[in-house]
Protein backbone atom coordinates (compact mmCIF):
# COMPACT_ATOMS: atom_id res chain seq x y z
CA UNK A 1 0.00 0.00 0.00
CA UNK A 2 1.24 3.49 -0.83
CA UNK A 3 2.61 5.74 1.86
CA UNK A 4 -0.13 8.26 2.70
CA UNK A 5 2.37 11.12 3.16
CA UNK A 6 3.89 10.39 -0.25
CA UNK A 7 0.45 10.53 -1.89
CA UNK A 8 -0.35 13.81 -0.11
CA UNK A 9 2.86 15.30 -1.51
CA UNK A 10 1.95 14.14 -5.00
CA UNK A 11 -1.49 15.72 -4.72
CA UNK A 12 0.03 18.98 -3.45
CA UNK A 13 2.44 18.96 -6.39
CA UNK A 14 -0.42 18.40 -8.83
CA UNK A 15 -2.40 21.31 -7.37
CA UNK A 16 0.64 23.57 -7.57
CA UNK A 17 1.34 22.35 -11.11
CA UNK A 18 -2.18 23.34 -12.20
CA UNK A 19 -2.22 26.63 -10.30
CA UNK A 20 -2.15 29.76 -12.38
CA UNK A 21 -3.41 28.10 -15.55
CA UNK A 22 -6.19 30.00 -17.27
CA UNK A 23 -6.91 27.41 -19.97
CA UNK A 24 -5.61 23.91 -20.40
CA UNK A 25 -5.64 20.47 -18.92
CA UNK A 26 -3.72 18.33 -16.48
CA UNK A 27 -3.38 14.62 -17.28
CA UNK A 28 -2.54 12.25 -14.43
CA UNK A 29 -1.16 8.82 -15.34
CA UNK A 30 -1.69 6.00 -12.84
CA UNK A 31 -0.08 2.52 -12.85
CA UNK A 32 -0.88 -0.12 -10.24
CA UNK A 33 -2.87 2.42 -8.19
CA UNK A 34 0.10 4.80 -8.06
CA UNK A 35 0.42 8.27 -9.60
CA UNK A 36 3.45 7.95 -11.87
CA UNK A 37 3.23 10.94 -14.20
CA UNK A 38 1.58 14.33 -14.58
CA UNK A 39 1.36 16.30 -17.81
CA UNK A 40 0.22 19.89 -18.26
CA UNK A 41 -1.05 21.33 -21.51
CA UNK A 42 -1.56 25.05 -21.23
CA UNK A 43 -3.25 27.23 -23.80
CA UNK A 44 -3.03 30.94 -24.40
CA UNK A 45 -6.16 32.61 -25.65
CA UNK A 46 -6.24 35.92 -27.48
CA UNK A 47 -9.21 38.22 -27.78
CA UNK A 48 -10.68 38.38 -31.27
CA UNK A 49 -10.09 41.68 -33.03
CA UNK A 50 -12.53 43.32 -35.38
CA UNK A 51 -11.37 43.41 -38.97
CA UNK A 52 -10.94 46.74 -40.69
CA UNK A 53 -12.90 47.27 -43.92
CA UNK A 54 -10.91 46.25 -47.00
CA UNK A 55 -9.23 49.14 -48.78
CA UNK A 56 -9.25 49.33 -52.57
Amino acid sequence: MADVRSEELKIADILQFAGGMNYGEVVITIHDSQIVQVEKRERKRFKAQKRLPAQS
